[in-house]
């Protein structure tokens, strides 16, 4: 896929575990986006209507995999985003390098992927849509400027909620709290900068963090390793 390009909304009669061998991959459904890093696979239940989008400065490439919609290793009924470690990647490359021809090796590696599916830990890569309009409010302003430094009293104020209604509205509807939400939306937003070659310090600025080390450690933390390395994965 070329960087910016879309597929459009679609299901699938069986599962799909979809992965994003260069650039960063976003899986948007009713429920939200979800978002993958080479360090990132996504699981796409079956009958799940999803869309595409490819981010970064070349192009994407995507690798599926295919499952019966009667074999759910992960026992998984909504889109879910995953660790990939360094076996579970050259398994995915492996079984999708040839996808026309069904021979008993290739049979052996989607068994051996499918037990590093199961130890593979879940991860919290997404960004829930809103449903509440007054949540939806303050999400668009943080999505439209990620460094947007208002407190959650101060966005409230400025689209007319209370701050207490809209900490209950984000616990309720996201199961997180209004800065774990924003660290997401914010790693969301540094993921397509630096997908597109943007020098970290100014992701940092862009993103809202304090420092270049402030992002550069929440950003370890969040994917296993730095930023500037991210273009360098693939």
């Amino acid at each position: 896929m070329a960087a910016g390009e879309r597929i459009d909304a679609h299901l699938h009669d069986e599962h799909q575990i979809v992965y994003a061998g260069s650039g960063v991959l976003a899986v948007t459904t009713d429920a939200g986006t979800w978002f993958a890093p080479g360090t990132r696979a996504l699981w796409i239940p079956a009958g799940t209507v999803h869309a595409h989008r490819a981010h970064g400065h070349g192009h994407l490439d995507l690798h599926l995999v295919g499952l019966p919609a009667d074999d759910n290793p992960l026992g998984l009924d909504a889109p879910t985003a995953l660790a990939v470690g360094p076996l579970l990647r050259e398994l995915i490359l492996a079984y999708t390098r040839d996808p026309d021809h069904d021979t008993p090796e290739r049979r052996r590696v989607l068994a051996v992927l499918r037990d590093q599916l199961r130890a593979s830990p879940q991860q919290p890569m997404r960004l829930p849509t809103p449903s509440d309009p007054r949540l939806a409010a303050v999400c668009a302003l943080v999505h439209a400027n990620p460094a947007d430094p208002r407190t959650l009293a101060e966005l409230g104020a400025a689209t007319g909620a209370g701050e207490r209604t809209l900490s209950r509205l984000f616990r309720g509807e996201f199961g997180m709290t209004f800065p774990q939400w924003r660290t997401q939306s914010r790693l969301y937003h540094a993921l397509r900068m630096l997908a597109d070659d943007t020098p970290v310090t100014t992701v940092a600025h862009h993103c809202g963090w304090s420092s270049a080390s402030a992002f550069i450690d929440v950003f370890r933390r969040s994917f296993g390793y730095t930023p500037g390395t991210h273009n360098r994965r693939s």
